[in-house]
């Protein structure tokens, strides 16, 4: 197949035609995203750091095969006017070791999300409550899903920290990521008696953790330093959920939270206008309009824009506004009567 020249684009390719526009046009930076899914929540990102001399363009890492991932964007010629927006896994965590740990932390342009993936920002625990309202269009929610997620999140911390140690010891096949989320997640929450569900986790990681001290007792000097360090890091016991695999929290524990509280409300929204229609045709009428109004959860959840109140965001926010901050202005292309 002949490539083009735009088939091989990198940040000076973009700086280059940047220089090739009138004085004052806006200056282009491309930003390379992971996957389909990433588009959208990076341009919702994005946008608050365009001006009206700068633009942001949101794209996949290939233009010629249809390849996606982290290492396909960090594959790229990254600089001023290419940057690469992913995920931050376990990479964030890791510190440096591993090679695309190193590069992800060494480039200064390679932004990431300071938790394990965007679905952990989309299900940020103080976002919950408002998703479920637009869902369901009833703000008579049973539970305080924040304080939900807050105290499963205290309660998985340990063994969120001993993961983390055996991805740092080289340890991980005894205890995987995949391990770990099969140990914390659940299938569904009563809003009735969420304690119930908090229980079951608080037994499930107590005899993980318990295994763990038994199975690697020479953890028992670096355990605490460790702990320290991711605290350091911004993790906390409160915010612990937002660093399990992306899709496995929102699978496993944010859908099966909210699922239930969703169906309540609709009930609770549909048992009203039975009981106020004054005849069937109202009533008939009244339960359509509704029915047709309401959305799933898992939607409004990806369309909830709540984590931009996170510390972890605000990081991410700070790391942008530098970025923007340090752009050298692009100077104007010399017009033909200029000596």
């Amino acid at each position: 197949m002949k490539k083009r020249l735009r088939d091989n684009v990198s940040s000076r390719y973009v700086e280059a035609a940047n220089l090739l526009k009138p004085k004052g046009a806006q200056r282009r930076v491309v930003a390379y995203v992971e996957s389909y899914d990433d588009v959208s929540f990076w341009r919702s990102v994005l946008d608050d750091f365009e001006t009206p001399g700068l633009r942001f363009s949101v794209m996949l890492p290939s233009r010629t095969t249809l390849g996606r991932g982290k290492k396909n964007v960090l594959a790229n010629e990254l600089g001023q006017y290419m940057i690469a927006c992913v995920d931050a896994d376990y990479d964030y965590l890791l510190q440096g070791q591993g090679e695309t740990s190193r590069l992800m932390l060494g480039c200064p342009y390679v932004f990431h999300t300071y938790v394990y993936a965007i679905e952990s920002y989309q299900c940020y625990a103080e976002g919950l409550r408002e998703a479920c309202v637009m869902a369901t269009l009833n703000d008579n929610v049973p539970l305080d899903l924040a304080a939900f997620m807050r105290e499963f999140s205290r309660i998985i911390w340990p063994l969120l920290v001993w993961n983390v140690w055996c991805y740092r010891n080289g340890k991980q096949h005894g205890f995987s990521l995949m391990d770990f989320t099969n140990v914390v997640t659940f299938r569904d929450v009563s809003p009735q008696h969420p304690e119930k569900t908090l229980d079951f986790v608080r037994r499930q990681v107590n005899r993980s953790v318990a295994a763990m001290q038994r199975k690697h007792p020479e953890g028992k000097k670096t355990y605490v330093p460790l702990r320290d360090e991711l605290g350091r890091l911004g993790l906390t016991a409160e915010t612990a959920y937002m660093y399990m695999q992306g899709h496995r929290l929102m699978e496993g524990v944010v859908l099966p939270l909210v699922e239930p509280v969703c169906a309540q409300l609709r009930r609770e929204r549909e048992g009203e206008i039975k009981r106020l229609a004054c005849h069937d045709t109202q009533r008939q009428n009244e339960l359509s309009c509704y029915r047709r109004s309401q959305t799933p959860v898992d939607l409004m959840l990806k369309k909830s824009t709540a984590f931009k109140r996170s510390a972890p965001y605000q990081r991410l926010a700070r790391d942008l506004a530098e970025f923007v901050g340090s752009l050298t202005p692009t100077p104007a292309t010399p017009s033909e009567d200029q000596p």
